[in-house]
């Protein structure tokens, strides 16, 4: 019997037969079917399972039903449809005996129906993993009408940088154009970017100290004065810097306004802070020029803590450009970053490898961005593999600034990259981990536990959503909130047996 990942191969190489057979690009069918190219891609290549939506989608593009659909993949595959669908958590433990298994195979449109229904439902039951996380599902309304609880300015400003896979060529061309004029050099200092804003701008930078408050940048833009914290180390003061001289460009030339023309928002603050976000990729083009940065990227092989040397910039810097690197031309390994405080809370994150992120519910303890708090002078790798089967190689280091001689006066955060498995061949973080055994290297792991699907996990911190709550006196798990499920429960009845042995089988 094919296995689950046999079937997402054969789904993806069929949907890319019927996209080459009616002549369409993949760029294209990705427009009209609301996802990324490098997306369909990864669909097409068998690396990702399609879901239900998006299928419908293209089915109705291609001219296909989904019978049709299905038979195409080749014999079998109604059984394996039937397997996979008795497979899945919620449905465990349903009352089927051999005789119902075998009328539901007898019956191939039945079989498909029930999948597809399935698939629907579990496909809306993922989606509360991010409360309604995507705006490419539905429909944005006015900007004000349905606005939903859940979805904040931050979630936009997420949505618009994957929308454009974090690289506007315009910013970059700018930033290019400021570096040649103010005959910067490879290491551009602080006195570099104020003689730059100096020059280009009249602006005037003024030091102070701050007091008590914690404000480190102010601007008056009367006076055209910029006042900086004196606390500011280097590093961080060279990108406030670089960061106002996007800003001030933004004003003068309205450089940013052609990116976000027609982008509908929900939140007023969420063009503001489109704007800041914007003024930062600013900085960091002008801080590590594209072609420079690229070529390096590439000689060090990734090598975060060499290029934040090479460059003069921090480590979080380095990590979050390296995200940017979406030229055609030029193009780096699709990666994802978060970084996240001691507590678990991520207040920085982006994915261009289809990585999902939690919202507002917690994260799996089991990524090394959170074990990276463990050894905090030691970069944490591992692998990381989801429920679906989908496995990525991520690596973390945790970056702290004490103040006053605590670190809990000042700041200490996890900063995590990773990328598919499959491309960690391309990381110097990988040379000693080759990924040869899976099943040993890889660590389980979920998005959140309120929506994880493993029934063993031992630092589960809630029940899962995906499973009907039961309690059970005569079983105690290591795990108190790990689901019960049929497989830890010893029957005597003959029948139930039988249908285990039954749905074992069918697997």
């Amino acid at each position: 019997m094919p296995t689950t990942t046999e079937t997402k191969t054969a789904m993806g190489q069929r949907l890319r037969e019927l996209r080459l057979q009616r002549g369409l690009q993949q760029s294209e069918v990705a427009r009209q079917l609301d996802i990324s190219p490098p997306y369909l891609s990864l669909i097409e290549k068998g690396k990702r399972s399609v879901q239900l939506p998006i299928l419908l989608r293209a089915l109705e593009l291609y001219g296909l039903s989904m019978e049709a659909f299905m038979a195409s993949l080749g014999g079998g595959r109604v059984d394996d449809s039937l397997a996979q669908l008795l497979d899945e958590p919620l449905l465990r433990s349903l009352e089927l005996n051999e005789d119902d298994l075998r009328g539901l195979s007898a019956e191939p449109k039945i079989v498909t129906t029930i999948t597809a229904l399935f698939n629907l439902y579990k496909n809306t039951r993922q989606q509360l993993d991010n409360v309604l996380l995507s705006l490419e599902e539905r429909e944005r309304g006015d900007g004000h009408g349905n606005l939903r609880f859940d979805y904040h300015p931050f979630d936009e400003v997420t949505d618009f940088l994957e929308r454009h896979r974090n690289y506007f060529p315009s910013l970059e061309a700018r930033a290019d154009e400021v570096r040649t004029r103010c005959g910067l050099p490879e290491r551009v200092t602080a006195a570099d970017l104020e003689r730059a804003l100096e020059s280009e701008l009249g602006v005037r930078v003024v030091r102070a100290d701050d007091g008590a408050g914690s404000v480190i940048r102010r601007w008056d833009d009367a006076s055209r004065t910029l006042t900086v914290s004196r606390r500011m180390v280097d590093l961080r003061l060279k990108f406030q810097l670089a960061h106002t001289l996007g800003l001030q460009l933004f004003a003068a030339e309205q450089l940013h306004a052609p990116i976000v023309e027609g982008y509908a928002v929900q939140h007023e603050e969420t063009p503001k802070l489109i704007k800041i976000h914007l003024a930062n990729y600013f900085a960091g083009a002008l801080l590590l020029p594209y072609a420079r940065f690229f070529e390096e990227v590439t000689r060090t092989r990734y090598d975060v803590e060499q290029l934040a040397q090479l460059f003069e910039s921090s480590y979080e810097t380095v990590a979050h450009r390296m995200c940017n690197l979406s030229d055609p031309k030029r193009r780096g390994v699709p990666m994802h970053f978060l970084r996240v405080d001691v507590a678990g809370n991520i207040s920085k994150r982006y994915s261009a490898d289809g990585f999902r992120f939690p919202h507002h519910d917690g994260s799996c303890p089991k990524r090394c961005v959170h074990l990276a708090f463990l050894t905090p002078h030691v970069i944490r790798r591992q692998y990381s593999q989801f429920p679906d089967g989908t496995t990525y190689f991520e690596f973390a280091k945790v970056v702290a600034e004490p103040r006053g001689g605590a670190l809990a006066r000042g700041t200490a955060y996890s900063i995590g990259l990773g990328c598919h498995a499959e491309d960690a061949r391309h990381l110097a973080y990988a040379d000693d981990r080759p990924f040869v055994d899976p099943k040993r290297m890889a660590i389980p792991v979920g998005t959140t536990c309120r929506f994880c699907e493993r029934t063993d996990c031992n630092m589960r911190s809630a029940p899962s959503y995906k499973y009907a709550f039961r309690v059970d006196e005569g079983v105690k798990k290591d795990n108190f909130f790990s689901p019960i499920v049929s497989d830890d429960v010893t029957e005597e009845d003959p029948a139930k047996r039988r249908k285990r042995k039954a749905l074992r089988t069918l697997r």
